[in-house]
C-alpha cells in the first residue's frame, strides 16, 4: 500500500522560509491527488494546498495563497511544500495526504493515505 513520509519541519523565525518534503512509496499510481494539511494544537486539521498529479493543477487555502507553493517531482516520487513569509499562525503539524480522487480537495475525509507529520514552528 502507499506510504508517505514527511520531512523538513523546523523552528523558524517569522518571515522565514521552509520547504517540506513528502516521499511516496508503494503503488503511487493509485492516487491522482496529493495534498498538505496542517493541525495546530486545539484546532481541527485543515487543508493547506493540493495538487492534481496527473495534470499539475494546484489549489490553495486563502490563508497561504501567495506564500506557499505545492509542487511534485515525479522522478523522485516526492511532493513539496515551499513555505515563504512564514507567520506564527502557520505553526502546526503538517501532514501529507494522497487519494485516487477527491471532490473537494480541502476535505480531509476524502484522503485515503496519510503520513505521520512534520512539525513547523514559527516564532
Amino acid at each position: 500500500h502507499v506510504q508517505l513520509v514527511e520531512s523538513g519541519g523546523d523552528l523558524v523565525h517569522s518571515g522565514g522560509s521552509l520547504r517540506l518534503s513528502c516521499v511516496e512509496s508503494g503503488p503511487v499510481y493509485e492516487h491522482n491527488y496529493m495534498a498538505w494539511f496542517r493541525q495546530a494544537p486545539g484546532k481541527e486539521r485543515e487543508g493547506v494546498a493540493a495538487i492534481y498529479t496527473g495534470g499539475g493543477s494546484t489549489y490553495y487555502a486563502d490563508s497561504v495563497k501567495g506564500r506557499f507553493t505545492i509542487s511534485q517531482d515525479n522522478a523522485k516520487n516526492t511532493l513539496y511544500l515551499q513555505m515563504n513569509s512564514l507567520k506564527p499562525e502557520d505553526t502546526a503539524m503538517y501532514y501529507c495526504a494522497a487519494a485516487p480522487f477527491v471532490r473537494d480537495w480541502w476535505h480531509l475525509n476524502e484522503y485515503n493515505y496519510w503520513g505521520q507529520g512534520t512539525q513547523v514552528t514559527v516564532s
